[in-house]
């Protein structure tokens, strides 16, 4: 887990920097996986199963997403050695990384080439896991991207300029893996069809209210969605006119999903290790030791950024004015993951709009702090995880020669805004990925 620094431009970068810090440590797969998963010998014990590993032909791991190969590492170093066979499918490895299985790096968060070649290994890796077999998964965030293995006739250029089409439009994580499931043979509980073997899911959940579908798309969970569901989001968001004729033939002909009474879930146990909700509750407990009143603002944020910013303004303005619900001085703490409708052709995520919407609605408000972060580091299609915003952000930007705010929001260029600003949170790859945190601040 990378050290956190946040910008100096702020006097309480360091106090901040220290509660970010811990909500990350808190779900860090190091640490949060020895406290799930307990090993007696041969014996695995995992939320009140235990499994003999001694009384498996192998044990093989398959790990997945974002936070793939620190999942991996941990679990090799908690089993020791007792996994036979490993496959890693991951976005990046960075430097130095010690990779005790094969390691495939892939695309996201739109799929690539890469994403197509890790679908296909692990469609190779499960033909030789066998009925009498263990098969431990270890799945985070990201994994839909980073691992495709489209159902034909639908290909890789259509679901690529679907994804794009959908994270520009302010689709929901569970309506783009809605589509995702219908459209990919290991989504959905795909990955289950392709095996006998007993599966043990250990989970980190990126998705507001963990739903097991939703998560990596779901490859060891039923699908409560249907073909209908699909066809209606295209049908919401107008792209049904223009969708691939070879994905329409695949969600409207192709099989269901995985569903809820299959029998196939007898053999499967999903236990979810880690959430947003960790973290954040992490991120109040340490506000408290810093000396700030801790306050829970919301587990559940959604929808657009901009709307969101607006929202977490008016309640923190609402403090500091009037004490409720939190006196001076306190940090709340809101977790989840809005969204961004793209209007123009500038650079940044969900966490940088939210940022630069809150920029005109704190201006000239004194002793506020805003602080947004992408846990997993890497805000859309960045390298900042974030930013931070208080009462003179608008002042500096006007002396430092930056255009009006809401030029940069219309163009959604919140990444050149805070870089030119020097405000923007660069942590590297953090090796978890549990959605969004804003801390928000009244000294």
């Amino acid at each position: 887990m990378p050290e956190i620094r946040l910008p100096h431009n702020f006097e309480q970068h360091a106090v901040a920097a220290r509660i970010i810090q811990s909500a990350l440590d808190a779900v860090d797969p190091a640490q949060i996986i020895p406290r799930f998963v307990k090993l007696d010998g041969t014996r695995l014990s995992v939320a009140g199963r235990a499994y003999d590993l001694a009384a498996f032909r192998r044990v093989h791991l398959l790990a997945l997403g974002k936070a793939g190969l620190r999942m991996a590492q941990s679990l090799q170093v908690l089993t020791g050695g007792l996994l036979q066979r490993g496959l890693v499918i991951t976005k990046e490895i960075g430097e130095g990384s010690n990779a005790p299985f094969e390691v495939i790096e892939a695309g996201h968060p739109i799929p690539d080439v890469r994403s197509l070649r890790a679908g296909q290994a692990v469609l190779n890796f499960l033909q030789d896991v066998r009925a009498d077999d263990l098969l431990i998964c270890a799945i985070s965030g990201g994994g839909s991207a980073l691992m495709a293995a489209p159902r034909p006739p639908a290909d890789l250029n259509a679901m690529q300029a679907l994804t794009a089409r959908l994270l520009g439009c302010g689709a929901s994580i569970h309506e783009i893996n809605t589509l995702r499931r219908h459209l990919d043979q290991l989504k959905g509980g795909g990955l289950l069809r392709q095996t006998q073997a007993r599966v043990l899911s250990l989970i980190l959940s990126d998705v507001p209210g963990n739903a097991l579908a939703d998560i990596a798309s779901g490859p060891t969970a039923a699908d409560p969605t249907t073909r209908d569901d699909a066809l209606a989001i295209l049908e919401k968001y107008n792209l049904l006119a223009d969708c691939p004729a070879n994905l329409l033939s695949t969600i409207k002909d192709g099989p269901e999903t995985l569903k809820p009474q299959d029998a196939r879930l007898e053999s499967v146990h999903n236990v979810v290790i880690g959430s947003n909700l960790v973290a954040v509750q992490a991120a109040l407990k340490q506000a408290e030791a810093e000396g700030f009143h801790p306050y829970l603002l919301r587990a559940d944020l959604e929808g657009e950024a901009r709307r969101a910013a607006r929202e977490l303004c008016q309640s923190l303005r609402w403090a500091c004015q009037r004490g409720e619900p939190v006196s001076r001085p306190f940090c709340m703490v809101a977790g989840g993951e809005t969204t961004v409708t793209l209007q123009g052709r500038g650079r940044g995520g969900r966490n940088t709009e939210l940022a630069l919407a809150s920029v005109v609605e704190l201006a000239g408000f004194p002793d506020v702090l805003m602080v947004t972060l992408a846990t997993d580091g890497e805000d859309g299609p960045t390298d900042a995880a974030g930013a931070m915003v208080n009462g003179m952000s608008w002042r500096r930007a006007e002396a430092l020669g930056l255009r009006h705010p809401l030029e940069y929001l219309r163009e959604n260029d919140s990444y050149s805004f805070f870089a030119g600003l020097g405000d923007l949170i660069e942590t590297g790859p953090t090796g978890t990925n549990v959605n969004d945190i804003v801390l928000l601040f009244g000294f």
